[in-house]
């Protein structure tokens, strides 16, 4: 059968769907827009200065026009105009989005609302005109608010007054998060921060009772033409003496008080009364108070408390003790309080009282979930156990015993024709354990010791693996966005057998042939991810992740040092021979890799969404074993990559798979970028349009595939180009997704530099629909 598509019937299709499309549309917005009303159809924010946002401006506007997607197209109020007249609940007025009239008042106080920003940032001569458009026939309105700006006022000196000379030097001293200087704009959003700074100075020495109100402003911009004179007032007197009093006092910590709570107890007092607990620990720094069914050893408090008797109070120091306290995935409540002893109220002492909810000590759950291992859909069952306080130091013990079904692209009959097995567990310990314990900042970060070890059964199409692995390491947050993961020992054994014949032909004369052989690894890699993505941030988020691992020196260096005997065999090329080193009777790998992977999310309304995604790592073998283990090296394509192919079907660089290979591709370079557009539809649907670039390519010359290896002056002209379209079902516990990609310029295709429309008709192949679970980034 022909699988060619013809250009001229996809054209007409197309011409179709669109006028379609447009009749769809076609239906009247004003619907539901009452009799000598308008419908508000756009509104503009013109400012004639960059140096102000205009997408800043935006959110002052009171009243904006119906959500768009696409940039265009008004769908969710269409969908509202659908809805019939005669039902107040319909189903389609749920999901749709009624029409936005105009409101006067509304546009007036959007008008205010813009002055008052253009004053917030200096400029107090700046004009907000108001420009209304009125469509009497179609019943519409356009709305346009210009801003002009005019000269910005600036400080031209700063006099500072303190009510007390500690704070003086204390605040001259530090200009570390200093906002405002003589020169600057005269903005108040740099003035509140500057307030902001100031107040966490002074609490961060001992100042508990400092506040934002204790700093304020006078501004004379009588004297000088566009320029302020601003007085600072720090530590102003309050009308009650002894409130004034505590303000200019620093304040030191006294004793402290921590209570583990049973699961019932009431979470509104500040002090628990001693009868509530069975068990009291008396420790030179602090007094625990707890109950029998629930004990943690006195060291974990005192490596998470991080505050000590006769410390000045600082917030800081406040912040770590929760997050510490928060890290160790205990706790379902955590408060931490401060109050002067009631037995002496004017000794400048605060008593610190912590106190802590323990969550469950032990759970287990059965779950099963869909999977997408590269785009490969398939079904998984987990039977999980958890033990969050194994020996009374917040160990948190976890086993996981898994099966999987995956469905891989083969020529076997049999539908899940991929198996899993396999049985993981870890134990995480709130100290530092091994080598790390030398390290004295380490303490710091309050890292954590991670115990893992595993062993995995699978069964491919293609061959049976069984994987081993031993882990130790440490992981720690050493900011609220800032993740390090470095395992010291990262042990891998890997037995291949139960091969393909057909695979095994195919790759018989081929480099790669070396990477499906029983290995060992051995390594040590280090990772730290960068996420903003928790922060609520209301538009964008950023995401960082960095990966290094090297393997195989030490185990070199100890064969060499042991003048253990070489291993002779055929070269990977069958052309001479090469020697290598065993382990336990096993060839281990010798490598070095690292890769970065960059993320950002833009956020443009509750309709619309965009986000980006850039990809580059690299793998070096070397030494004991000249090719990467299989499992270590890259590739792309799936519902993950380049969704305009299949999963390991691109690449490396300009080489073409035999015709009805089973796509197998994997390399040591991947540069890959994405960008994705979505847009809600209805209810829990959304859709996408998305845009993807990249390829893999070899290292090593060693790699026989023809136009594998990468070269400087060409892997840009063998970059795999692709586009398409794609539905995302939102169910909250999970995403299912379903993409449909189309090349745009195939890499192993030489004609007209692969590029397709336009140049030849486009077939099945040119096409890709992968099933997912999950967003692809």
């Amino acid at each position: 059968m022909d699988k060619r598509v013809n250009v001229k019937y996809l054209s007409i299709h197309l011409a179709i769907v669109m006028i379609a499309g447009f009749s769809i549309f076609s239906c009247s917005p004003v619907k539901y827009v009452p009799e000598n009303s308008y419908l508000l159809n756009k509104v503009e924010v013109e400012v004639d200065n960059p140096r102000i946002s205009r997408e800043e401006t935006k959110t002052y506007v009171r009243q904006k026009e119906n959500y768009k997607i696409l940039g265009f197209a008004k769908f969710h109020l269409w969908l509202y105009n659908l809805s019939s007249k005669k039902k107040t609940d319909d189903w389609l007025k749920r999901i749709g989005e009624p029409p936005q009239i105009y409101n006067e008042a509304l546009a007036v106080r959007s008008e205010e609302q813009l002055k008052q920003y253009l004053n917030n940032k200096g400029y107090f001569r700046g004009t907000v005109d108001r420009e209304v458009f009125i469509n009497d026939k179609k019943q519409k309105v356009n709305v346009k608010y210009s801003l002009e700006t005019g000269d910005i006022y600036r400080i031209r000196d700063i006099n500072y007054h303190f009510n007390n000379a500690e704070l003086r030097e204390l605040f001259m001293s530090d200009t570390s998060q200093t906002y405002i200087s003589p020169g600057t704009p005269f903005d108040y959003y740099m003035l509140d921060n500057q307030r902001s700074s100031i107040v966490d100075l002074f609490r961060n020495n001992g100042y508990y009772y400092f506040t934002k109100e204790d700093v304020s402003y006078l501004a004379d911009s009588s004297k000088f033409e566009k320029e302020i004179i601003l007085d600072l007032y720090v530590g102003n007197s309050r009308e009650d003496p002894e409130d004034s009093a505590k303000v200019f006092t620093p304040y030191f910590l006294n004793d402290f008080y921590i209570s583990v709570l049973p699961g019932t107890t009431p979470l509104n007092d500040v002090q628990q009364s001693s009868n509530m607990f069975s068990d009291t620990l008396w420790t030179d720094d602090f007094i625990v108070y707890r109950n029998n069914q629930i004990k943690y050893k006195t060291g974990l408090f005192e490596r998470s408390l991080l505050m000590k008797r006769g410390d000045r109070y600082r917030l800081s120091t406040v912040e770590n003790t929760f997050n510490a306290f928060n890290r160790l995935r205990q706790f379902r409540f955590i408060d931490i309080r401060f109050q002067e002893p009631e037995m002496n109220q004017d000794s400048s002492l605060l008593d610190c009282y912590i106190r802590l909810a323990p969550l469950n000590k032990q759970s287990t759950s059965f779950d099963i979930e869909g999977t997408n291992t590269s785009g490969n859909l398939g079904v998984a069952g987990n039977i999980n156990y958890q033990h969050r306080n194994l020996f009374h130091g917040a160990e948190v013990f976890q086993v996981k015993l898994r099966g999987a079904m995956e469905r891989v692209a083969s020529s076997e009959s049999e539908y899940f024709n991929t198996r899993e097995f396999g049985i993981e567990s870890n134990i995480a310990i709130p100290k530092l354990l091994g080598p790390g314990s030398f390290i004295r900042w380490f303490e710091t970060v309050l890292p954590k010791t991670v115990f893992s070890a595993g062993y995995n059964f699978q069964r491919r199409p293609e061959y049976t693996r069984t994987i081993s692995n031993v882990k130790f390491g440490y992981d720690w947050m050493s900011s609220e966005t800032f993740r390090h993961t470095l395992n010291l020992l990262d042990f891998n054994m890997v037995n291949l057998y139960r091969f393909d014949p057909n695979f095994i032909e195919r790759i018989k004369d081929l480099y790669i042939k070396s990477s499906f052989t029983d290995h060992l690894i051995l390594a040590t890699n280090y990772s730290f991810t960068y996420n903003t993505q928790s922060l609520n941030m209301s538009k964008g988020y950023s995401y960082v992740r960095f990966n290094i691992e090297s393997a195989g020196n030490l185990l070199s260096l100890v064969s060499s040092l042991a003048n253990r005997p070489k291993i002779q065999t055929v070269d990977t090329l069958g052309l001479g021979t090469t020697e290598y080193y065993r382990i336990l009777n096993t060839r281990f790998a010798q490598y070095v890799k690292s890769d970065v992977e960059f993320r950002y999310g833009y956020t443009i309304d509750k309709y619309n969404t965009l986000v980006a995604r850039a990809f580059l790592g690299v793998g070096v073998p070397y030494g004991n074993f000249d090719v990467l283990p299989f499992e270590k090296k890259y590739f792309t394509g799936g519902a993950n990559g380049i969704r305009a192919w299949q999963v390991r079907s691109l690449g490396p660089g300009t080489y073409k798979e035999p015709e009805g290979a089973y796509p197998n591709q994997s390399s040591d370079i991947k540069l890959e970028a994405n960008v994705e557009y979505r847009f809600k539809l209805i209810s829990f649907v959304e859709g996408a349009l998305f845009f993807d670039v990249g390829n893999i390519w070899a290292i090593n010359k060693k790699d026989n595939r023809e136009g594998a290896l990468f070269e400087f002056d060409k892997f840009y002209k063998q970059l795999a180009f692709g586009t398409g379209t794609g539905l995302r079902f939102d169910f909250n516990y999970f995403v299912f997704r379903l993409d449909l990609g189309m090349k745009l310029r195939e890499p192993s295709n030489q004609f007209n530099d692969g590029w397709i429309i336009g140049n030849r008709s486009y077939t099945a192949d040119d096409l890709n629909l992968s099933f997912a679970i999950g967003y692809p980034f």
